[in-house]
Order: C-alpha cells, then structure tokens, then sequence
C-alpha cells in the first residue's frame, strides 16, 4: 500500500472516531474562525495606529489612543477565543483517543488465542499504551494546527486582496515553493518513522520479555548476551531514528527560507508601490504582517510532520490489531447451559496448531458423568492441547466434541467455559487484594465464602499470617507471594466458583508435598460426583482415575485404570516404572 494511499485511509479511519464529538468540532472551528479572524484585524489596526503618525513631531494622538485601544481589546478576544479552541480539539482528542483504546482493548478479548500465542505480549503492549499515545499527540497537533493554518492562509489572503490586488497575488503565486517543500520532506520521513515504530515494539517485547524473566537470566548467566541482543535491536531503532528525524529536522529550516524570499519580495514590491502612491507606509506594514501571517502555517504544518508521520504509522499499529479476525461469533440459538451432568464426548476429532505439522488426529472419547480421567504422555504429545480444545480456546479442524450430547458449537463460550473449573500449572494473580482474587470467578461471595474455599484448599493459615490477612493487596502477578502460594489462592479460586465440571493441568506441581497431600485430599472431595480431567506428569497422583488417557503424538496410544495398563506392560507401564526407577536410583 502506497504512503499517500495509506495516509488518506488512515485519516478517514480516525475521523470516524470523533464523529461523537461533532458538536466540540464545530465549536472548535467556530472560535478558530473567530479568533484568527481578530487576530488578523490587529495588523490592519496597527497600519492605521502607523498612518497616525504623519512625521516626525507631529503625531493625531486622540486617533491613535482609539485605534490602541482597539487593538488591546481585539488582541485580548482573540486569545480568548484561540484558548476556547485549543479547548475544544483537547475534548474532541482525548475523548476519541479513549474511545479508540477501549476498542482495542475490547478487540484483545474477542481475537482467537491463537493471536495472542503468537504475537510478541510486550509489541500488544506497546500498541495499547504507546502507539495510541503517538496517535493522540498526533491529532492533538493536528486538529489544532489544521484549524487555524487554514482559516489564517484564507483570511490572510482576504485581508491582502482587499487591501491591494498586484501585492497579494505576489505572496500567491510564491505560495508553492511551501507547499513542494513540505510534499518532498513527507513524503520521505513516513517510511522511516514507519520502521521505527516497528522496532520499538520489537525493543518493548524484548524488554517485557527480560524482565519478566529475570530470575532465568541470572540464573543462566545470561546477561551478557541479553545486553547484546538490546544493544542489536536498540542500535536499529537509532539508526532508523536518525535518519527520520534527519528528513523532519529539514522541515523548519527550509520552510524558513522560503518564508524570507516570500517576506523580501512583499518588502520589495510594497516600497515599490508606496513610491507610486498606491500604498501607505502604515499599508506596508500591514503587508509585512501579513507575509508573516500567511506563511506561519506553512510552518507549523511542517513543523508538525514528525508528530503525523509518527502518528500515521502508530494508527497503522492500532488498526492492524482492531482488523485482526475476531473469533467466530456463537451461533444466534446458541444454548446457554448453567449446570451439566458432565458427560463428555470427542468423536473423530483432528487439530494442529500448523498445518503442516499435524498433532491430533481421529481421538475418539467417551467420558461418563462425574468420571475422573487422567491424561498423561511425554511432553507435547497433545496434553495441554486436548485442554484447550475441551475449553474452546482453539476450535477442532474437523470432528466433534459435545457436552451431555449438545455439541460444543451450539453453546455460548461463556457458558461452556463456566462448567469448567480451570487450576493451570502457571498461577495467575493481579493485583488487587487477597480476597479479590479468589473471588475473582465469583465477585459476588461473601468473605465467608472466601474464607471457606481458602480453609478448603489449605490457604487459610498462611493468608491468616499476611499484613492485612484477606484485604492484603497482591502485587503484580503474585510477586509478594512464594509460588507455592499464588497456587493455593487459584485452587482456592475454583473451589469457591463450585463448577460442575474440573480441569486440573499439573495443578500441585508448585507445592510442596505435604500440602500436596492436603490440597489432593481436598481435590478428592470437590471431584466427588465432577467429571474431572487432571493432566498429570507425577503418575503417583493419578492412580485413584477412572480412566487413565495415555496420549503419544496426538494419539490416545492407550486407556484403561492404573492396574490394568501396569498389567498391560506397555507404554503407560514404561513410563511408570521410569519415574520409580529414578527414584530408586
């Protein structure tokens, strides 16, 4: 898509965003119109105050103290009104700019998972907070400038034309000279500050991502070579910088130049005709003002370019996110289901991430109310997998699974996601308080409630112990608690949501094993009469499951209980007495 093509769409596209805002528009443009046209009365004002003065020694002081008066009131309106407008395009911008993030923020919980898997968290980040931050400065400078650079090029050519006819069309037909300047430096900083925003997500991934991981880098000695690899990335994000602040760094001083010769030849020609007798010398001096006037707007326009341009390629961020395919939409008689037997069927399904690389190929599965099935198998042989399928986060290629016989399709994701109870092997806390998080299913419990579920998961004692007990704010992704306990507040937070149906993926591998024990007596009575899917890499949790799913590649390779695929001796068999083996060793 071309640069010109792409600004001109862009445009359009943010303009649809202040439609709301009209009214602020109007008014806006309104006391731009107001107070550029007083502001272009005062140098008509100040060739006449000029007039006053015959020669020297003799000056019509009672004229001229009118005429200061004059332009003391005129001057104080037109800052007046210029503040009402700088008022309203600060609405109509902030306004728009809350509205457009808010959409994105909306478009992040209706794209597939898979887009979020596959995206740079920290680039999503940087397009949520600092390209729209770019588009708000972007408009704020926009509106602003475009308001009153076009009502003062019009009115300061009004003003000239009536004043004298040969002197305007001077200033005229100069004009273009502004005008080439400012296309040729547009048209060469957009690609650059295009890059550079590129790369800046590219530096804000990075950094989320050392961040974030910083027990590992040290951990691992690594960092060294994460200071190289942003020191790569930031050396990029320099050079392309430098050459897009070059081109808009040649804005001012050429548009400078062409505002002298346009100012020269207003001089020129004003004494030329002041010498003829068509002109006044208080006329000349309006002239001058004028010739400044008019060509002010040549500047801030291209003053400006760099704010646009940054602008233009941060919108072409924001709206590469908002035209991401949002997930299918849920049937209009979708079934809202509010509570299920639990009974679970997968027939002929097939699903790969890549479909090149196929993973899950023709699983057929019956699962029976309140049945407790494990699912083990060596690492990624479709485990976790299976639970997304299950939870709707990734939709099967072909094949079918079904909940109490209504298949997963014809209900809403929302009422199929809430007859699963969901404890992940990595913990999610926010900050808020400890209570707020457990309830975090269930806003509406009771502090009794929450107490129970906590006593229930064995939390109770520990959150008893914290600053605040229950009202103790959480930091940032639980980084105050140990993980032990960020995982006892989220196996809390499933039991206080009492769910018909459980999913439990390496759900204790962060406690130690007493409170395993504990928190495994507490899963046993909440799966009492659930239908449970426990993903386990400790075989020894798991020997209590009705079934027992041994998945390889894709393929549920085996299944029966515990006994009978010891007895069998064959892969389940093999991986069990490895892990003992070791233990033995």
């Amino acid at each position: 898509m071309s640069g010109k093509k792409f600004d001109k769409q862009v445009v359009r596209r943010l303009l649809r965003y202040t439609r709301p805002y009209a009214g602020y528009l109007i008014l806006a443009m309104l006391s731009a119109l107001i107070g550029v046209a007083l502001s272009l009365w005062v140098p008509v004002l100040i060739g006449d105050a000029v007039d006053c003065i015959i020669e020297a020694g003799k000056v019509e002081f009672a004229p001229l103290l009118q005429v200061l008066i004059k332009i003391g009131v005129v001057t104080a309106l037109s800052a007046l009104f210029q503040w009402l407008m700088a008022y309203f395009t600060n609405i109509i911008t902030y306004r728009t700019v809350m509205d457009l993030r808010n959409q994105l923020f909306r478009k992040l919980h209706s794209v597939p998972l898979k887009y979020i898997d596959g995206t740079s968290h920290g680039d999503i980040i940087s397009r949520v907070v600092n390209d729209i931050d770019q588009v708000s400065d972007g408009l704020l400078q926009g509106f602003t400038q475009l308001f009153t650079g076009i009502v003062t090029i019009v009115g300061t050519l009004v003003f000239m034309l009536a004043a004298n006819v040969w002197v305007a069309l001077l200033v005229f037909v100069l004009t273009p000279l502004s005008l080439f300047v400012a296309s040729f430096i547009a048209k060469n900083t957009y690609r650059h500050f295009r890059g550079q925003t590129a790369i800046q997500g590219r530096l804000s991934g990075y950094v989320e991502e050392m961040v974030s991981n910083q027990k590992l880098v040290k951990g691992f000695g690594f960092e060294r070579r994460s200071m190289e690899k942003f020191g790569q990335i930031n050396a990029e994000l320099y050079t392309e910088g430098q050459k897009a602040q070059f081109f808009s760094s040649l804005s001012n001083p050429c548009t400078r130049f062409v505002n002298a010769i346009v100012y020269a030849a207003v001089g020129i020609a004003g004494a030329f005709s002041t010498l003829a007798g068509f002109m006044t010398v208080g006329q000349i001096s309006m002239f001058l003002s004028y010739a400044n006037q008019y060509t002010k707007p040549f500047n801030e326009v291209t003053g400006i370019i760099t704010q646009l341009q940054t602008a233009f390629a941060s919108a072409q961020r924001v709206f590469a996110v908002m035209d991401e395919p949002a997930e299918e939409p849920d049937p209009a008689d979708a079934v809202e289901k509010t509570s299920c037997e639990g009974a679970v069927e997968i027939s002929h399904v097939d699903f790969s991430y890549d479909p090149t690389r196929p993973l899950i190929q023709d699983m057929n599965l019956s699962v029976k109310p309140g049945s407790r099935i494990a699912i083990v198998g060596p690492t990624g042989c479709g485990k976790t997998t299976l639970i997304n399928l299950l939870m709707r986060f990734y939709e099967v290629n072909s094949g079918s699974i079904s909940v109490d016989g209504t298949p997963v399709r014809r209900m809403t994701r929302g009422g199929l996601r809430a007859l699963y109870g969901m404890v992940l092997q990595e913990s999610w806390l926010y900050s808020a308080s400890v209570r707020d998080n457990i309830a975090y299913g269930k806003p509406d419990a009771s502090l009794d409630e929450v107490i129970a579920a906590a006593k229930s998961a064995h939390a109770d004692s520990f959150i008893r112990r914290l600053p605040d007990g229950y009202n103790t704010i959480i930091a940032e992704d639980g980084g105050n608690l140990s993980q032990g306990q960020r995982q006892l507040l989220c196996i809390a937070r499933v039991m206080l949501a009492d769910p018909p149906m459980l999913i439990l993926d390496e759900a204790t591998s962060n406690i130690d094993t007493r409170t395993e024990i504990l928190v495994q007596r507490a899963f046993e009575k909440m799966m009492e009469g659930r239908t449970s899917f426990i993903v386990a890499h400790r075989l020894s949790t798991i020997r209590e499951a009705d079934v027992i799913l041994v998945m390889d590649q894709g393929h549920i390779v085996e299944q029966g209980t515990h006994e009978a695929l010891l007895a069998k001796g064959g892969f389940y068999a093999r991986l069990y007495n490895s892990q003992f083996a070791r233990a033995d060793d």
